[in-house]
């Protein structure tokens, strides 16, 4: 045993600093949401020239074939049994009509999204001059589009009752704005909270290898088709599949589809959610992701361009729709 105190001299001896000790790192590697930007640079990128011009004319060589061997069918048909050939020729016939018909709807649709990308040009014209009577011509556009509608009656009515009263066509396009699209602009955000629910869920959840790409590009293609819907440029397949390439190329070349610090930070906890689980966090940003393509093709979709209402957030609408689903730092 000792007898008192035991000294140990630290004479020569470097002193501890704790400031200068090495940080620790953190091995997790924050999510980027690898499903989203993978769905942005399939619709987005461009085919080659000859690529088209090989599926060009493979389509075309397919039908030639398939029309001759329909043709020779019921020509031949028709030769030993004239009652079945008639039947294959009234079958064909009505064949005919249908992909009529669906190629009709498709030039139509075709043509809504035109009309709706004519007016927001002439509305941002307008903005630009504030020019009354341009602003008049804009907003009968924008009544004729809805005349159709009963759930534009009441915004409608109330455009109708004021407009007279206003006399800057920065106030007339404001009056329409609020009065027609505010109710359309609630509707197509609850759209993209469903689609960004949804895409979060299944990449969070689901373990299954692509299920959470093949997820992000049929919601992304129902919600744009959804709003397009909602803001009366309802269209078909292939009018889909363009628009969606419209917004999603715009985001790509402004580089709107990425992960940012800000767009982690302030999309409920995807940071933190990533300490936790990688796929919950790889959920919340594939969803902040897809809400942020929503509201590009809001902004596509919309006659009007936002002016005097607010462009809705992403932060606010992930927010939402998120609730219950993740828990917020």
């Amino acid at each position: 045993m000792t007898r008192g105190p035991v000294l140990i001299d630290l004479e020569g001896t470097k002193a501890a600093q704790p400031e200068a000790a090495p940080l620790v790192q953190d091995d997790i590697e924050m999510p980027q949401g690898v499903a989203m930007q993978q769905v942005a640079a399939i619709a987005a990128r461009r085919p080659s020239r000859l690529a088209r011009w090989f599926w060009s004319i493979t389509l075309a060589l397919a039908g030639f074939v398939v029309s001759l061997a329909a043709w020779d069918y019921v020509t031949g048909l028709l030769a030993r049994s004239p009652l079945l050939g008639g039947i294959a020729t009234v079958l064909i016939g009505l064949l005919m009509l249908v992909l009529l018909i669906i190629g009709v709807r498709e030039l139509a649709a075709f043509g809504r999204l035109r009309k709706l990308d004519t007016i927001q040009h002439h509305a941002k014209a307008v903005l630009i001059s504030f020019d009354l009577q341009q602003a008049r011509r804009v907003v009968g556009e924008i009544e004729a589009l809805y005349s159709n509608r009963d759930d534009t009656a009441w915004g409608r009515a109330e455009l109708k009752s004021r407009q007279a009263d206003i006399l800057d066509a920065d106030g007339l396009l404001g009056l329409a704005e609020t009065a027609l699209l505010k109710p359309l602009d609630a509707r197509a955000q609850r759209e993209v909270e469903a689609a960004a629910r949804q895409v979060a869920t299944v990449t969070a959840i689901v373990p299954l290898a692509l299920a959470d790409l093949f997820t992000a590009l049929t919601a992304n293609l129902r919600m744009i088709r959804r709003i397009a819907e909602i803001y009366g440029g309802r269209s078909g397949t292939l009018g889909s599949w363009r628009l969606t390439r419209t917004v999603l190329t715009h985001l790509v070349a402004t580089g709107a589809v990425a992960v940012g610090d800000d767009l982690i930070g302030s999309v409920a906890g995807g940071g933190v959610l990533s300490k936790v689980s990688r796929r919950f966090g790889e959920g919340v940003i594939n969803g902040a992701l897809t809400a942020r393509v929503g509201v590009a093709a809001i902004e596509v979709c919309r006659p009007l361009p936002f002016h005097a209402t607010k462009k809705p957030s992403v932060s606010s609408l992930v927010g939402r729709a998120m609730s219950g689903l993740f828990n917020r730092s």
